[in-house]
């Protein structure tokens, strides 16, 4: 019998590199949680932001994704904590950095802004000499954007606003909507950038990201949680950072060009009738103003057609104010 010829001898790999992130080290194939450092509070006490590494055993990839970088906004903690539980980063491809308090101020205080009542998320790209709020935004982008290839950013709506759970991101761009339609919420709104956004910095330096609204201020919404969690999986999976069919999702959701609020034309108390999700016509009443003697005042109409994805929880009103938020059908 003919001897088999020997198969030549593999080259050996290289070996996947250490991750540093604020001077500390995570091994290939491993889980972290470190602080990045920020500051100090007036009583010295040391602040900084909380981050978990999930360094995969193999090359791929870099995923940043990111909460509470509005202090009130919780939803993307419970997010976070879900998807890292379901992490095992030896069996991942590239690596996940996963911040899930960016304004760590902020949560202190229960409050959107930082102490000096600057927005963070008006404040990119930021200053390492400015304000507290460009520091903190300076910070975040050298130490984690700057390493990421995609970035998702996880939101709720503001105090007294209720979100369907939906992404907006930049349609136009290819990339990003591909990452956007992989997310698998139910609604996707195309949203232009706003100059000192995350989203606006990050697209400075050519990394799609998409920001994910889900629920409202200051408590936790479990379907909201479930919807993102699921949609975090599911880029990993687009992105080949993890193996196996994506989670059940929105396969076919339902995307929008624009979105319109509909305001208030009175003053009073306010019951809204249309829920997140429900479809709406022109014309159709969405919400009725009366006065404290329980007289109708005014009947609020929808000017647009369109799907509820937004909506104030607040009772009283003042004439002006957005009560429902619609995203109107592509060809409207």
């Amino acid at each position: 019998m003919t001897p088999k010829p020997a198969r030549p001898a593999r080259r050996p790999q290289p070996a996947r590199p250490v991750f540093e992130l604020g001077g500390q080290r995570v091994e290939p194939g491993e889980l972290q949680r470190l602080d990045l450092p920020v500051s100090k509070l007036p009583t010295g006490t040391e602040i900084g932001i909380p981050v978990a590494v999930a360094h995969g055993a193999a090359a791929g990839p870099t995923l940043w994704v990111s909460s509470t970088v509005h202090g009130d906004e919780l939803n993307g903690v419970a997010i976070i904590r879900r998807v890292l539980k379901q992490l095992n980063p030896k069996a991942l491809r590239g690596t996940v950095i996963a911040v899930s308090v960016v304004n760590v101020f902020g949560l202190l205080q229960t409050s959107r802004y930082l102490p000096d009542r600057r927005d963070l998320n008006r404040s990119f790209p930021g200053s390492p000499r400015g304000p507290l709020a460009a520091r903190l935004a300076h910070l975040f982008l050298e130490e984690v954007v700057r390493r990421s290839d995609v970035g998702i950013d996880l939101h709720t709506g503001s105090d007294g606003r209720n979100n369907l759970p939906q992404i907006r991101c930049d349609l136009s761009d290819p990339a990003t909507r591909s990452l956007a339609r992989a997310f698998g919420a139910p609604v996707i709104v195309h949203a232009a950038l706003r100059d000192g956004s995350l989203r606006a910095a990050a697209r400075h330096l050519g990394i799609p990201a998409l920001l994910y609204e889900g629920g409202e201020a200051h408590r936790f919404d479990p379907m909201s949680i479930e919807i993102g969690a699921r949609g975090l999986i599911r880029v990993l999976v687009k992105l080949g950072m993890l193996e196996g069919p994506p989670p059940l999702g929105e396969d076919e959701p339902f995307e929008s060009q624009r979105s319109t609020w509909i305001r208030s034309g009175k003053a009073g108390l306010c019951e809204i009738h249309a829920t997140l999700g429900r479809r709406v016509s022109v014309g159709e009443v969405v919400a009725t103003v009366f006065d404290t003697t329980g007289r109708l005042e005014h009947a609020v109409k929808t000017k647009v057609a369109g799907i509820v994805i937004g909506r104030s929880e607040r009772a009283l009103v003042h004439r002006g104010d957005a009560l429902i938020h619609v995203a109107e059908p592509p060809h409207a």
